[in-house]
């Protein structure tokens, strides 16, 4: 079984060195990092934890808490999670928060009885006084993903959602797009709020007038989206593109276009949120917005670490989707009329 002392010989660094890489303390190159994490996957050699943990006392663990385990977007945060966790040399105890601020709440305090060194919270629900309650609480550090805390923005890791659904709405209008209708993901969750009022932000900037009758308000499901789309034509809505606020819904909604003999994108341009796994996978391709969520919590283990080893943190700025488009927009009937 490989030693500390056989990663130290293998990287060419100091004993010393290695233990200051695995307890994430003192200053350390990240080139050098690299070539202990290196060192330690060819010798196939893992942390004794406990041990450690004694020895410094330290947990040696970093508590994560998201809403929900469903869905691709989940899944690619938790492996990135692990990932960068044990870059560290530290171990990821996850929860979930039953998507339910109350649950989340729950969630936090149990990882904190267990004195993890640091929690990440992922919420949709709760509220900013209920949030820098937990900081002003807890022992341990905690820092947040998805929300923008104006009391505590250097605890914060966040998206710019209202700018990416405003983004995207506005590339259909510069398409020559005017008639566009909209599926909501849930609107008592911030996400689900920010990613609207991008669209209206966008129909306000370019002079289009709100219809409350080409808006429907979804659960993120590709079961509802495929019975908002059917909503839409039955209740013989008139739009040229579909904005859906999450990638699963659009899926859906491409059903139901095809159900009614609708071609997209020749007859309906369909652009979609999260550029989930299946989104290149339509046919055609579905138009949507790239989030970096791998960056995301790479960002916010790191911060976190940072607060629980005291050291100097800066605020970090909110991240940005990028538009990927694919073959589910075309130009609309209003391209040589803007």
């Amino acid at each position: 079984m490989a030693t500390m002392l056989d990663v130290s010989i293998r990287a060419g660094v100091s004993k010393a060195t290695v233990s200051r890489v695995l307890n994430g303390t003192g200053q350390v190159k990240e080139s050098t990092r690299q070539q202990v994490f290196k060192a330690m996957e060819e010798l196939g050699y893992r942390p004794n934890f406990l041990a450690r943990s004694l020895a410094n006392q330290t947990s040696n663990s970093i508590g994560l808490v998201v809403s929900t385990f469903d869905g691709f977007y989940f899944g690619r945060l938790l492996q990135q999670a692990s990932r960068q966790t044990e870059a560290w040399g530290k171990q990821l105890i996850v929860t979930d928060g039953h998507d339910t601020p109350e649950r989340e709440e729950e969630a936090v305090q149990m990882l904190a009885d267990r004195q993890c060194d640091a929690i990440i919270l992922y919420t949709r629900h709760m509220s900013e006084k209920a949030i820098m309650s937990l900081i002003n609480s807890i022992a341990m550090p905690l820092v947040v993903i998805n929300r923008d805390v104006a009391q505590a923005r250097e605890r914060c890791v966040c998206f710019e959602q209202q700018e990416a659904a405003f983004q995207a709405v506005e590339y259909l209008i510069t398409q020559g797009h005017r008639d566009i209708a909209c599926m909501t993901v849930p609107m008592h969750t911030p996400t689900g709020q920010a990613r609207l009022q991008g669209y209206r932000n966008a129909l306000l900037k370019h002079g289009i007038e709100w219809d409350p009758s080409r808006v429907k308000y979804g659960d993120s499901t590709m079961t509802r989206g495929y019975e908002l789309c059917r909503e839409l034509l039955d209740e013989k809505a008139r739009f040229s593109a579909l904005f859906s606020c999450n990638d699963d819904m659009a899926l859906g909604a491409s059903k139901a276009l095809h159900q009614a003999g609708l071609r997209i994108p020749q007859d309906v341009s369909l652009f979609g949120f999260d550029d989930a796994p299946s989104a290149k996978w339509l046919e055609p391709g579905l138009s949507t917005v790239y989030l970096p969520i791998d960056n995301m919590i790479t960002t916010a283990i790191d911060q976190a670490i940072k607060l629980a080893n005291q050291q100097p943190i800066e605020t970090i700025p909110p991240f940005t989707g990028t538009l990927v488009l694919r073959e589910s927009v075309t130009t609309g009937p209003f391209l040589n009329k803007l």
